[in-house]
């Protein structure tokens, strides 16, 4: 089953659940879809491609709940956290620090990767692995961690 048919199924039963945070959520989802299938490139949206999408959505609340915490407006922080909840059910497992470790050890012994020049390859390598099942940050840190030393 494809996501968009899962969202909707989705979206049906929180709307009749009365589940706002979720029917938040799932419409960003939905719509983000939608705005990618009307780009104009006419190429089907592959599963990477969606996870993607959900990924940038997660990140883009973050980003604002960093904000709202600052500025401590906790009403909207709470919006925030209830919409990464949602959207983040939607991506894969996410990986611990240590998995993602053992993965990044084996990238660079494979690439024989040894300085911190070497870190965009590494890091091309990890996030192609990776997709979907860690954030773009985290990644970072760990490669970051082993070039260094």
């Amino acid at each position: 089953m494809s996501l968009e048919h899962t969202i909707m199924e989705n979206l049906k039963s929180a709307m009749k659940a009365k589940d706002e945070p979720s029917v938040r959520g799932i419409r960003a989802i939905k719509a983000a879809i939608q705005v990618r299938k009307t780009d104009g490139s006419g190429k089907a949206i592959e599963p990477e491609e969606e996870i993607k999408i959900i990924q940038k959505l997660i990140k883009q609340r973050k980003e604002s709940l960093d904000i709202y915490e600052k500025q401590s407006r906790q009403d909207l922080a709470k919006i925030e956290r209830e919409e990464i909840e949602v959207l983040s059910k939607y991506l894969p497992a996410q990986l611990t620090e240590d998995e993602i470790g053992k993965i990044v050890k084996d990238i660079i012994e494979e690439l024989g990767a040894s300085s911190m020049k070497d870190m965009s390859k590494v890091m091309g390598v990890a996030n192609n692995r990776l997709a979907g099942q860690a954030d773009g940050k985290t990644l970072a840190s760990v490669v970051k961690g082993f070039l260094a030393n």
